[in-house]
């Protein structure tokens, strides 16, 4: 796995949460309880604190970085899609980033909100809770998503961090 430490800046990563082998891990990264961070995801917190909360998955080649004046947080039960830019910005429990997406310096993505696939939702930009933000850049519709929206994909990435835990073994 590569896992670093920068300086004093020291990845905390809970014992049940899943780092893929070729997922990259630098700095002052926190990783609750069964989250995982797939291929080619890079997580890197070298100016400031990147938090992933319990159950949140870091899908394939996402990369989430922080700046000196934003933190980036991700809450519990959320789904950060393949190849999605996080960068100094909130998201809070139960949302889902799709796939291509980009969140910038503090924009805060609401509880059970959606960003759509290849959206671009600017700095600054709330995007309220149940909500969905589309296009670029987003445009939001209130009110356009169930609570619990994502709960499926959230038990299917929970259940892959059992499984890859225990199976995934290297055959070259």
């Amino acid at each position: 796995m590569a896992i670093y430490a920068l300086g004093d800046r020291v990845p905390d990563i809970h014992e049940s949460a899943y780092v893929h082998p070729q997922a990259t891990v630098i700095g002052s990264v926190v990783l609750g309880a069964y989250a995982s961070v797939w291929p080619q995801a890079v997580i890197r917190a070298d100016d400031n604190v990147i938090t992933i909360g319990e159950a949140t998955s870091i899908q394939d080649g996402a990369v989430l970085h922080c700046t000196p004046f934003h933190p980036t947080t991700v809450g519990r039960n959320c789904t950060v899609g393949h190849l999605a830019h996080l960068e100094g910005c909130t998201v809070h429990d139960n949302a889902l980033v799709g796939s291509g997406s980009i969140v910038l310096h503090n924009a805060v993505i609401g509880a059970h909100a959606l960003v759509g696939a290849a959206a671009m939702v600017p700095g600054g930009v709330e995007v309220p809770p149940r909500a969905m933000a589309l296009g670029v850049p987003a445009r939001i519709r209130e009110e356009a998503m169930e609570e619990f929206h994502a709960q499926m994909n959230v038990e299917s990435y929970v259940d892959r961090v059992r499984r890859f835990g225990a199976e995934l073994r290297r055959l070259d």
